[in-house]
């Protein structure tokens, strides 16, 4: 049987004295639709890699307390931590883009201010959906670790540790062939119109290395998708 799964604030560090934790808002909702009753066992994970499975010992319409019973292994990340920096794009894609990423392991989401995109800025109301966005999806691909979503900054100031990938259209370097697990990664992929040549240009003095994705251009929320697939694939 598959069992409901919740996130909570935070796990305490010994669950060996059967601590209890008291969930309120979207969280006890959900359990309320699930129709879970008193003494039904659950899971619970914190969105930092600790998961822990559960019961309910009370639940109504506004609170629900669970007794931690036991900590579980948490499901595999990748060797290093893998940052998606993504250019702002139009209407809903990046709901579609931080979807996926979290479903594919990215540790967290940088938004991009770029040259050419569409769009400047997103309000403090769209930056918390999509952050709520991440945590269902670490939830419904049972996944231990909710990524961050980050404020927008200019691509000038992005910064990284380690290696830096960036979607480039006109190289013809492969992923696999550059790629290795020794540091953190950095995965960079530009808006609707790409990244400009002055911005491209930019980031390789800086460092990144362009990497060809296929014979086709693709969507500006396909590509990082795409991109991040390759990548998590060759760390399981």
């Amino acid at each position: 049987m598959r069992l409901t799964r919740v996130r909570v604030p935070e796990l305490p560090a010994d669950l060996d004295s059967g601590p209890e934790v008291v969930l309120t808002g979207s969280e006890v909702r959900h359990l309320s639709v699930m129709r879970l009753e008193t003494g039904d066992p659950l899971l619970v994970f914190d969105g930092r890699g600790r998961e822990a499975r559960a019961e309910v010992v009370a639940l109504d319409g506004l609170r629900a307390t669970l007794r931690l019973v036991e900590e579980l292994p948490g499901t595999p990340e990748t060797p290093q931590p893998v940052t998606l920096a993504v250019a702002l794009l139009k209407g809903d894609k990046l709901s579609d883009v931080v979807r996926a990423a979290t479903e594919l392991g990215a540790a967290r989401i940088q938004l991009l201010v770029t040259q050419h995109a569409d769009v400047r800025d997103i309000g403090a109301n769209k930056l918390g959906r999509l952050s709520r966005i991440a945590a269902e999806a670490s939830k419904q691909s049972r996944r231990a670790v909710t990524p961050a979503v980050l404020p927008p900054i200019p691509l000038a100031a992005l910064t990284w540790e380690g290696q830096a990938y960036v979607a480039h259209p006109y190289v013809h370097d492969l992923l696999a062939e550059q790629l290795h697990w020794d540091s953190p990664v950095t995965l960079i992929t530009g808006p609707e119109g790409g990244f400009s040549e002055a911005e491209m240009e930019a980031l390789l003095a800086r460092g990144a290395r362009g990497v060809v994705l296929g014979p086709r251009i693709l969507r500006a929320e396909t590509a990082p998708v795409a991109l991040l697939g390759a990548i998590v694939a060759t760390g399981v």
